[in-house]
């Protein structure tokens, strides 16, 4: 599995057309925005390859030591193949010196896609995310946070949509009492 940081036209496409499929319309944020914030040095787009053939995206969020894995994506013809686990430990490598951590939609309650959000939350804990103990009201959907062996205070956690997105967008960021 190689990540490799979106800079074409064509790179730009494949991850955009992924993009759209894989995650619901009121959890995306503008593409042309988070582009401009990549080229700000705020996010990173990574088009995933395995074989040389588009395997997914992973859009991630940065400030200080903090690093957010704000979408991530296989391509359909290579799910349930293990590719989720390369290209989430490829990531990990890559941010080994920066704390961690993922939003999922949350497994507390019932959702007409429990099941899918409950196979979602196995899948990253089998691959070393662990639970933070915080869920956060997003833009009006609970997120759990899951971190890879860190720790976070909810100020921080927001602290990389301020540093990113701007003041705005953090305050629309609620805690959540579990």
């Amino acid at each position: 599995m190689k990540l490799i940081k979106a800079e074409t036209k064509k790179q730009y496409a494949r991850i955009r057309k992924l993009y759209k499929t894989a995650f619901p319309l009121q959890e995306r944020k503008l593409f042309w925005l988070i582009k401009q914030k990549q080229k700000q040095g705020l996010v990173d787009i990574w088009m995933l390859e395995q074989n040389q053939e588009f395997a997914g995206l992973a859009i991630t969020m940065k400030n200080k030591d903090l690093v957010l894995l704000d979408y991530f994506a296989i391509a359909q013809n290579q799910r349930a193949s293990g590719q989720g686990s390369k290209a989430l430990k490829c990531l990990l490598k890559y941010y080994e010196k920066k704390r961690f951590f993922l939003e999922i939609e949350s497994t507390l309650g019932k959702a007409k896609n429990q099941k899918e959000r409950e196979r979602r939350k196995h899948f990253y804990l089998k691959n070393g995310m662990t639970e933070i103990g915080m869920v956060a009201d997003v833009f009006g959907i609970n997120m759990e946070l899951l971190g890879y062996d860190c720790g976070l205070t909810f100020e921080e956690y927001i602290s990389v949509y301020r540093n990113a997105y701007g003041r705005r967008k953090a305050k629309r960021l609620k805690r959540v009492p579990i």
